[in-house]
Order: C-alpha cells, then sequence, then structure tokens
C-alpha cells in the first residue's frame, strides 16, 4: 500500500486502483515496452554513439552523488584474514566462523574499504602483534595499507576477542586501534562482537562517521499472515516480530533514541497511529484522531511526529509532541498531503509528497508549513526519505508516468539546494520506500524485482545490491537513526 492518493489528470489514462475499506488507496501501474526487435540497423550503430557522447555527464553525476554521500574517496586497502583460536575449547570453530563471516561482511559492505582478498593472504597470518610481518602484507599480492588481526578464545562458556588494527606501512607506530571483549560463549554474542570491533574499525578509518553494523532495520512482513511490524540487523540477520495485532499495520518509524516504535495500523475505528515501547517490551496508548492517520516521522529530537490525516477531509500534514499532545496542523491545500519526513540534520524543515496539482509530486517545507517549494516537476513521485547530512532526499519516481510509457518506479537521489538528480535503480521493477542508514552511504529500500515484494539495500551510490529476506512479502523499511 501506497500512503499517496493520486488525483485524476483528464488529459492522462488513470491508473488501476483499488479500494479497501477505509478508502485507502493503492496504485496499480502496468508500463507496456516496446519489442528491441523493432530497432532499424541505423538505430543500432547510432545509439552506442551517443551513449558514449553521455559517459562523460553520467560520471559527472557518479562524482557529485559520491562525494556528497561520502563514498567518493579513495579506497583503503585493507586486509582482513581470519581470526585464529587462541586455545583448544572445542566451541572455538562454531564461534570463530561466525566472528570472521561476520567481521568479513561488515567491512565489506562499508563501501570505504578495497579489502584484499583471502586467496592472497601469507600462509603465515597473525593472532598477536608479535606475529606480524609487514613486508609480507605490503608487498604484491596482497599490497595492503591496512591489517586486521586478532584471536578468539572460549573459557568456561565465556568468549574472549582481542582484535588489533595496524597501519602496516607505518612500521615505527603501527597500532592504529586494540581492543579487547568477552561475553556469553554464543554465535550470537560472537556476531555482536564482531560487529562492534567493525564500528570501531569503520570509525577510525571512514572519517569519524559511526559504522552501521549495530544498526537495526524495521519493516512490515506479511510472513505470519497478516501485515506485522519485524525488525532485523542491518545485514538482514535475526529477523523477529515486534507486533502481534493480527491486523494491517504499515509504516514502521523507529524514534531517533531506539525507545519507540511509531507506525499506523487498522483498528476498529479505521486507520490510526499507534506506538511500541520497546522499553516496556508492549503497546502503550496513543492518542486517537479520527479520520486516516498514516506514515508518522519522528523530528531528529525525538520530541515531535509528523503524520498525516483525513480527519477534516483531504489528508493533510500534522504535527503533534512525543505524547500526541498539541495537535498542529500545518498544510491546508486542496489534495492530499501526505508521506512527511523531516530534515535529520536540522530539524527545520519537513518533505512530503503531495497532489495539490494533480499527480503526487516531492515538495519541502519549514517545519511550521511556510516556504513550500515544488521539488520533482513531472510524473509520479513519492516516499522521499531525507539523508542525515541533509543535503540529499531518496525518492521513487516514475518519470515518465501512465501505460505505454517507457519508465518504472526508480529510486533517485536529489540535491536539495540545486534540485540536480540522478537515478540510482534501473531493473524496470518496482522500487519503493527508500530509507537512509544513519552513516549516509547506504539506503534500504523495497523491490519486487525478484518476483515478490521484498527488502534490499545498496550503497547509496546504487551500487552493491543485495537482497535481505526472502519469505513472505515484506516492504517499507526504515533504518534506525543509529
Amino acid at each position: 500500500m501506497q500512503d499517496c492518493i493520486p488525483q485524476n489528470n483528464s488529459k492522462l489514462p488513470s491508473p488501476r486502483i483499488t479500494i479497501n475499506s477505509s478508502t485507502f488507496l493503492k496504485i496499480k501501474l502496468m508500463i507496456f515496452r516496446k519489442s528491441p526487435l523493432s530497432a532499424t540497423l541505423r538505430a543500432a550503430l547510432v545509439i552506442p554513439c551517443l551513449l558514449l557522447l553521455s559517459l562523460p555527464l553520467l560520471s559527472q553525476q557518479e562524482d557529485w552523488i559520491r562525494t556528497g554521500t561520502g563514498l567518493g574517496v579513495q579506497k583503503i586497502r585493507l586486509a582482513v584474514p581470519d581470526f585464529k583460536a587462541a586455545n583448544q575449547d572445542p566451541k572455538n570453530a562454531e564461534l570463530l566462523k561466525t566472528f570472521n563471516e561476520t567481521l568479513w561482511n561488515d567491512l565489506d559492505n562499508a563501501g570505504i574499504f578495497d579489502l584484499v582478498s583471502k586467496s592472497f593472504n601469507p600462509l603465515e597470518v597473525p593472532g598477536q602483534p608479535s606475529e606480524v610481518k609487514y613486508d609480507a602484507w605490503t608487498s604484491p599480492p596482497p599490497n595492503a595499507s591496512m591489517l586486521t588481526f586478532g584471536n578468539l578464545g572460549v573459557t568456561s562458556d565465556r568468549v574472549a576477542v582481542l582484535g588489533w588494527l595496524y597501519d602496516v606501512k607505518n612500521t615505527a607506530a603501527p597500532q592504529v586501534l586494540g581492543k579487547q571483549y568477552s561475553d556469553a560463549a554464543t554465535t550470537d554474542a560472537a556476531r555482536l562482537i564482531a560487529h562492534k570491533f567493525a564500528d570501531e574499525i569503520i570509525f577510525r578509518l571512514g572519517g569519524g562517521i559511526p559504522g552501521v553494523a549495530e544498526s537495526k532495520i524495521y519493516f512490515v512482513s506479511d510472513r505470519t499472515g497478516h501485515k506485522e511490524i519485524w525488525a532485523m540487523d542491518y545485514d538482514g540477520a535475526n529477523q523477529r516480530q515486534i507486533t502481534h495485532l493480527g491486523a494491517i499495520s504499515l509504516s514502521p518509524r523507529i524514534s531517533p533514541d531506539n525507545s519507540r516504535l511509531a507506525f499506523s495500523s487498522m483498528g476498529k475505528n479505521g486507520w490510526e497511529i499507534m506506538m511500541y515501547s520497546f522499553d516496556l517490551g508492549r503497546m502503550i496508548t496513543f492518542p486517537r484522531f479520527g479520520g486516516t492517520n498514516l506514515s508518522p516521522a519522528w523530528s531528529p529530537d525525538g520530541t515531535h511526529l509528523a503524520f498525516s490525516s483525513s480527519r477534516t477531509g483531504d489528508s493533510d500534514i500534522y504535527l503533534v509532541d512525543a505524547s500526541g499532545g498539541d495537535l498542529k496542523r500545518i498544510t491546508n491545500e486542496k489534495g492530499p498531503d501526505v508521506s512527511p519526513t523531516w530534515n535529520r540534520k536540522t530539524g527545520a524543515q519537513i518533505a512530503f509528497v503531495s497532489g495539490r496539482t494533480g499527480l503526487p509530486q516531492i515538495y519541502t517545507m519549514e517545519a511550521d508549513g511556510t516556504n513550500v517549494q515544488r521539488m520533482t516537476d513531472q510524473g509520479y513521485a513519492v516516499s522521499p526519505n531525507w539523508a542525515p547530512n541533509g543535503q540529499f532526499l531518496a525518492f521513487s519516481w516514475m518519470r515518465k508516468y501512465g501505460p505505454g510509457a517507457p519508465g518504472s518506479n526508480d529510486l533517485y537521489l536529489m540535491d536539495i539546494a540545486s534540485k540536480q538528480w540522478v537515478q540510482l535503480t534501473h531493473d524496470g521493477s518496482r522500487n519503493d520506500f527508500p530509507s537512509w542508514s544513519p552513516d549516509g552511504r547506504h539506503i534500504v529500500f523495497q523491490s519486487n524485482r525478484s518476483g515478490t515484494e521484498q527488502i534490499w539495500t545498496m550503497l547509496a551510490d546504487g551500487t552493491k545490491v543485495q537482497q535481505l529476506t526472502f519469505t513472505g512479502r515484506n516492504t517499507q523499511p526504515n533504518w534506525s537513526w543509529k
């Protein structure tokens, strides 16, 4: 379901729609493509030339987007050999496997490292500083600049991990990081320790920006027969159900301090904003506002929620404080205003979707509803999400809208100041509901590219796409703030 209600435009073919009992509309767009067999030989010769001419422009677009998302610097050549066993405990093998796989994946997913293939590693892998042979790591084929290594051992049902990060080209003072961890001897603990160590490395080598290995993703899943809210680790592990309402729940939004989860759910009185407390481990009361209430969004300081409500007729954007009090209406235009998202850096602006000119478009405004600016100028644009640095909006956009039009729902990034945009997905499927990682280097989103709606992640420049969910239909992801 899409939190957007398009208005009919007599000059365009109407989309096919279905309406549920709450008049909540779901757009089903059908796109027809021309057969490639109709291309002439002349077109076959001309198109490659045009593509070659466009390469400098595409490269420039990629450069500014990569720089803005912190991905535009030269990657650090990092060697990550497997940690060694510190003793002979039989539990070591299982925990080492979990730890080593998790650490490698976390650093590989970071988007800022050029990891040395393990097949290039020297035969003698260090488990402690005295075993490091610098020339073996800085010479071909590893050619490493940085090396992380260490050991893991189980003693009396406790696991201890010692980890180091070395600048192997600085033999005089090589140590960048040295950490010691201890926890229960379980695979979950081994994963958590690997996440913590990976985040330490990313923080030190990634410009002081905290890593995301310990962050969570919240999403909607129907795998139990109802649309409930679920959570998972950033890499898709540890998927677990949060709500058990037996109803339709949508649009999960985690608070900045990770203590509460706001979402919308269909109850006896229609669509309402609901609240789950992680501190209490249960649902907590939240006011009912009347009408259809959807898509809550937290302010960066956690003191307010923005959401859309039809309590007075058209859907408009409202603000309330964190307890649901002090209700304020901040839009009042003909046509629906929905899907608010805050500027996560300043907390002073809100982006939203409006049908005030016909088809849904992306707008921005001050948090009090003033200074409204239209950001998209054509097609069908929905699901904005503001980057942590306040510079970019990610959103879903069908630029060529209508049956027979050569386009699909793809994800785009737009620079707020210049309105310059770049397209991130090009797979011909429906890509929607982008949500930024807290470091601004990744985006999670939903896509039906695998045949069913599932959750995917990618780097913020559109590369390194990975599928996270596989069971049931999984939609509307929301990445935690930290």
